[in-house]
């Protein structure tokens, strides 16, 4: 079974309903290791062994975070900065990554409509990843549409519970290699395709 290794980034955890919720979910399946990079390293001094260590034992990678100024809290960029390193991640010899899945857990307080050539923000969420995109396309993985939390600040508790469920319905999914390309190949969000199996 391929394993799952979430980078979870979030400064403030205590105050975010969201992300808290998509934690509990997550914990709870197997195969998932959860590493939160601000609790490990408080003062952003990464242990580089440590994390190439743990990304060579998973299979997937989800970089779980906040949707801060349109991108992550910056513990990911000093990550990304320090871990991939040239001929490891990347580079003629940098094979070590290739053909791992990768993609983003977002949570941000605007709605689907604002995330749109027309919408307040002007391009989409996975627009504002390309960084991310291309990153993984350096690094010889596979980027996967992101699973995204829209308009948090106003969510219910129900509609929090529904979204952990989803995203426990995705791990779990790709845990049991249970989606493949062509299941979200057109699709925008991951969402889309746990809320697609959940009806089948």
């Amino acid at each position: 079974m391929p394993r799952i290794l979430i980078q979870f980034a979030h400064p403030t955890l205590s105050k975010s309903n969201v992300q808290k919720i998509l934690e509990k979910y997550c914990r709870n399946v197997k195969g998932v290791t959860f590493n939160d990079l601000y609790e490990y390293y408080p003062d952003l001094y990464i242990d580089v062994k440590r994390e190439q260590k743990l990304l060579l034992e998973h299979d997937i990678i989800i970089f779980q975070h906040p949707f801060y100024w349109y991108s992550s809290p910056p513990i990911l960029k000093q990550w990304q900065d320090l871990v991939l390193e040239y001929n490891w991640a990347y580079g003629p010899e940098g094979n070590k990554l290739a053909g791992k899945k990768i993609f983003n857990a977002v949570s941000c307080g605007g709605g689907r409509e604002a995330y749109k050539e027309t919408g307040y923000n002007r391009f989409s969420i996975s627009q504002f990843l390309l960084p991310f995109n291309q990153t993984a396309h350096l690094c010889k993985m596979e980027y996967l549409p992101p699973f995204v939390v829209h308009e948090t600040y106003t969510m219910t508790p129900e509609a929090l519970d529904l979204h952990g469920r989803q995203y426990a319905h995705v791990l779990n999914a790709l845990a049991r290699n249970e989606i493949s390309p062509e299941h979200y190949r057109n699709i925008e969000y991951l969402n889309e395709l746990a809320a697609i199996h959940a009806e089948s």
